[in-house]
């Protein structure tokens, strides 16, 4: 793997940098939460509260990470307080959303796999979720059939409607996950689907759209608790005045960003990348059967690569200095990898529910070897990106 070599040209960048950025994180997260509570984030939020929110765990995820690689000039008990709790408020928040683009992930899957109509390209995606019975897969003459085989009458009939992100340019340095524009495309019939499949699909809706419901309650009252009161105050002192530590006079913030870069480097060193090179290797299939319902130990690594190249983006951000747009190719492999780890461990889960139909078990196992089959895709697009990001800065 090619070294990345310091630019002998590149003059120092001061703790001031660091605070200045930290600033303005401070000041996009308390804009954020105010944007959230003027638009409400009841039982039905609405789209500004769910982009505020989005902006929320971005504001949190930058400055947790700024306080973590640059902890040296700051001071260590107030860092040491405050990224904990803003790491809790980004993966609290991040529940909702991820629930939902799981389903969206595995029902669109179903319709992929069962051939009722051409798919539309890969993109991530989101879903707002109004599901009508045919688009679940459910017969249009208002009846559905429950995991046992029987007959019963239809909750509702509404509309679906899907959200594709796609990428678009924004003046701040971020990931393409970053700078995500929604845009609305119907989501295809899948009233074709198999009985097998539709049933599959009746069954992932039932319990993430439940893990979803959960997840947003969750989360409004993490909002409301005295907890995340607190990590505001502290936050809304952020915007106005960052703690620095004696060490920060005369010190200089690009030996810790090139720390990012070199544990980023001996992670990625780890991972399996002349197997993930080889196309079809079926190594993600690996312990496809095993009865242990906790994820593939295998994908622990890269789920760490890919937390350890957030650090090291966001490292870079504080420099002020362009990511590569490998870089951002290789945490958009990671991002998909994540979610097709998760997507099929969701429906390993949903294939061990008791008392089901082996025609809806076998859909199930049919969808769980695809989100595999992803995860390997995803392995391969990283190792590819990776390859040139390093040649780029070798």
């Amino acid at each position: 793997m090619a070294q990345r070599h310091p630019d002998p040209t590149a003059g120092p960048v001061p703790a001031d940098a660091l605070a200045g950025y930290l600033r303005d994180r401070a000041t996009e997260f308390l804009r954020a939460l105010r944007l959230h509570r003027e638009t409400g984030a009841g039982a039905a939020a609405s789209e500004d509260s769910v982009e505020a929110a989005r902006a929320l765990r971005r504001a949190a995820r930058r400055i947790s990470a700024g306080l973590h690689t640059f902890q040296p000039v700051l001071d260590p008990g107030w860092a040491e307080a405050l990224r904990p709790e803003l790491a809790w408020v980004s993966g609290t928040l991040a529940q909702e959303h991820a629930q939902t683009a799981r389903l969206n992930q595995l029902l669109m899957a179903l319709h992929r796999l069962s051939g009722a109509a051409p798919f539309p390209a890969p993109a991530r995606a989101t879903a707002t979720r109004s599901p009508a019975p045919a688009a679940r897969g459910l017969p249009s003459d208002g009846t559905h059939r429950a995991v046992d085989g029987t007959t019963a009458p239809a909750r509702r009939t509404a509309t679906v409607t899907a959200t594709v992100t796609t990428t678009a340019p924004d003046p701040a340095p971020a990931a393409a996950s970053d700078r995500a524009v929604v845009r609305a495309v119907p989501a295809p019939d899948r009233g074709n689907l198999t009985v097998g499949a539709a049933k599959a699909g009746a069954l992932l809706d039932r319990q993430l759209t439940l893990a979803r419901t959960r997840a947003h309650s969750t989360a409004l009252q993490a909002l409301g608790s005295s907890r995340f009161h607190a990590i505001a105050d502290k936050v809304a002192l952020l915007a106005s005045e960052v703690p620095l530590s004696p060490a920060a006079d005369g010190a200089d913030l690009r030996p810790m960003a090139d720390a990012a870069r070199e544990r980023l480097t001996d992670a990625v060193t780890g991972l399996p990348l002349l197997t993930a090179g080889s196309p079809y290797n079926a190594e993600a299939l690996i312990h496809g059967l095993s009865p242990d319902p906790s994820p593939h130990p295998q994908d622990a690594a890269w789920h760490q690569v890919r937390l350890l190249l957030r650090l090291h983006r966001y490292a870079r951000e504080v420099l002020r200095t362009a990511a590569h747009p490998c870089l951002l190719t290789a945490g958009e492999a990671l991002d998909r990898h994540r979610d097709a780890s998760e997507a099929a461990a969701a429906a390993a889960q949903a294939a061990r529910t008791p008392r089901i139909a082996p025609a809806t078990a076998y859909a199930l196992g049919v969808l769980h070897a695809d989100q595999r089959h992803e995860v390997e895709a995803a392995r391969y697009a990283f190792q590819r990106a990776w390859q040139k990001e390093a040649l780029g800065t070798s």
